[in-house]
């Protein structure tokens, strides 16, 4: 495993996030397709022995089940500066807000609801699920600096959002004496590289960590025509974003499949050694022992510039998908 500075932090992390979407109760939450706790810690051991020290989860996440499963496991394979631990926050509900629950306060009560999950003290990054149309920015600026001067998140980082409000509220932070974010969470893949435009831009030019998520597109960019999965016949979320473009992405997909015979690899190598020539460390989700392999694999394999731009030349223009497309349209709460 390699390992590389996240932005301009001082937190040492895998070129390879675990994500763990994947893990929880699949009785409760969004998703039917995750896996029980025996096998999270399963799939955990595993990455820590090859070396993955970053996990990213929510508290969202199958309703808090994720991060129970996660930290217990975490706290059981290994010791607590050995590892990264990420999770997440969501915007306030109409509910919450008709109560008068403040910005900043709904911040430290998900927080502090996250840590009894984990069972841990600290997250060394706290994320900003999405941006919250309903509270204003300088409010959640403030929240954030004030669970980082309490010590209750090293970092803090952001996901789902546009360049420019990135900008906005890094400049706030900075013109103020606060906590700015260190890494951006956004969706991006061989198959939707919209990132490219200016968000990649900006965080070069910033040193911000960009640690995308769909790192896989939800499984589409390791496994050829007609293999599938639990994951991809139930992830009614991940067809919504995928569905309209299949016909033009199948072609880049063919690629991945062309350039992982030549090589004698796997897909998923090739779909995460592209990626990992332009970010951080992409967030790959696992929920069988194979695919930790496969992403760890990526991280040596090279690609030559030639191959790089054999998978890039067929891209074409997609529109927004997921919680981007939603990106200011949302009722208080919705992540999507």
């Amino acid at each position: 495993m390699k390992y590389t500075k996240l932005g301009k932090s001082d937190l040492t992390v895998s070129r390879i996030c675990m994500g763990c979407m994947g893990f929880g109760n699949a009785a409760t939450g969004q998703h039917s397709w995750t896996v029980d706790e025996a096998q999270t810690r399963e799939i955990i051991k595993h990455g820590l022995e090859l070396g993955i020290n970053f996990y990213d989860t929510a508290i969202v996440y199958q309703n808090g089940t994720s991060e129970q499963f996660v930290g217990k496991a975490l706290r059981d394979f290994a010791k607590r500066d050995d590892y990264v631990i990420a999770t997440k926050f969501t915007p306030r509900t109409q509910q919450k807000i008709d109560s008068g629950v403040s910005g900043q306060k709904h911040i430290e009560n998900y927080l502090n609801q996250s840590l009894k999950n984990l069972g841990m003290d600290y997250v060394d990054l706290y994320i900003y699920h999405m941006w919250d149309y309903h509270t204003p920015m300088e409010e959640i600026m403030e929240g954030l600096n004030n669970v980082v001067k309490a010590g209750e998140a090293r970092y803090i980082g952001i996901s789902n959002c546009f360049a420019r409000q990135l900008a906005k509220a890094n400049f706030y932070a900075k013109e103020h004496g606060l906590a700015e974010f260190v890494s951006v969470q956004g969706h991006y893949n061989l198959i939707a590289r919209e990132e490219e435009r200016e968000m990649a831009p900006f965080c070069a030019d910033q040193n911000i960590a960009m640690t995308p998520y769909s790192a896989l597109a939800g499984g589409r960019l390791s496994k050829r025509p007609g293999e599938t999965s639990k994951r991809l016949q139930e992830d009614s979320y991940a067809k919504f974003k995928y569905d309209s473009t299949a016909e033009a992405d199948g072609k880049i997909i063919a690629r991945v499949a062309e350039l992982a015979d030549k090589r004698g690899v796997s897909m998923t190598e090739i779909s995460l050694a592209w990626l990992l020539t332009k970010v951080t460390a992409p967030v790959v989700g696992a929920t069988k022992l194979s695919h930790v392999d496969g992403a760890a694999k990526a991280v040596d394999l090279e690609l030559t510039q030639d191959e790089i731009d054999y998978l890039e030349e067929l891209y074409v223009p997609h529109a927004l998908v997921g919680v981007m497309a939603q990106n200011g349209k949302q009722k208080a709460g919705n992540v999507v």
